[in-house]
């Protein structure tokens, strides 16, 4: 019989075609402890950094996922989804003729620092208490109002057009479906999220993420005590200067 009182963070990889809530259920029921949360939504296509809150620190969440997020992405260019990635339905084909790699780096360079978002209709964010993916399943559309983030670090990895693959390093709230939505538009031939892996959250790396489905015992032994996850997290968000 586990114990329930773990009181620190778990630092999952969380697998394709789960959703967050999925890993955050199945941890739980799997540790039987009390409470469990997690500091950051993944969508299910997504893989990858989900840290997980268990018992007493998730009272200390708003802490804990202090700072910047990494990803590493790969953008599909000439096709546009309603979804803003490879989940959902294209909606636009223009292909990426006379495209050229120095115009998607110099569009790129765009999304850089500051910039302002405008959240997918597909995304959890809410208009008048509903969710806006709920929303979106039912055709509806609203207005959403622009969101400020910020992209500390943006940086091409590998470009084979139609496929752009980059690392960005990013405040909270950031929509890398967004980035490649936009992208395609500025570049005049659509775009969208073909492939996400979350590689940092804040003090928390992939390297020592854990799959959620290891054993309970396993799982146990990669629990980060309260105590020094609260440390590296005041550490992580001192060293980005207070971003979230």
């Amino acid at each position: 019989m586990l114990s329930a009182g773990y009181n620190g963070v778990l630092v999952t990889d969380k697998p394709q075609g789960w959703t967050s809530h999925d890993v955050v259920q199945h941890v739980k029921r799997k540790l039987k402890a009390r409470k469990v949360g997690h500091l950051g939504t993944l969508d299910p296509a997504a893989t990858g950094v989900l840290v997980l809150v268990l018992d007493s620190a998730t009272r200390h969440a708003s802490s804990l996922g202090a700072g910047a997020k990494e990803y590493a992405a790969a953008c599909r260019l000439g096709e546009e989804t309603d979804t803003y990635d490879s989940d959902g339905n294209i909606v636009r084909a223009h292909g990426t003729g006379g495209i050229a790699d120095e115009d998607v780096e110099k569009a790129l360079a765009g999304f850089r620092g500051r910039i302002s978002q405008v959240p997918p209709m597909y995304s959890a964010v809410k208009s008048k208490g509903t969710p806006l993916y709920k929303l979106a399943r039912k055709g509806v559309v609203v207005e959403r109002e622009p969101r400020e983030v910020t992209v500390h670090e943006l940086e091409i990895t590998a470009l084979d057009l139609p496929v752009l693959e980059f690392r960005a390093v990013c405040s909270a709230g950031t929509y890398v479906r967004s980035i490649c939505h936009d992208l395609g538009e500025r570049l005049g031939c659509g775009g969208h999220l073909q492939a996400l892996r979350r590689t940092r959250a804040g003090a928390f790396r992939i390297d020592e993420a854990a799959s959620p489905k290891l054993p309970a015992e396993d799982l146990v032994k990669r629990i980060v005590p309260l105590d020094e996850a609260l440390k590296r997290a005041a550490s992580e968000a001192g060293a980005q200067g207070g971003e979230a």
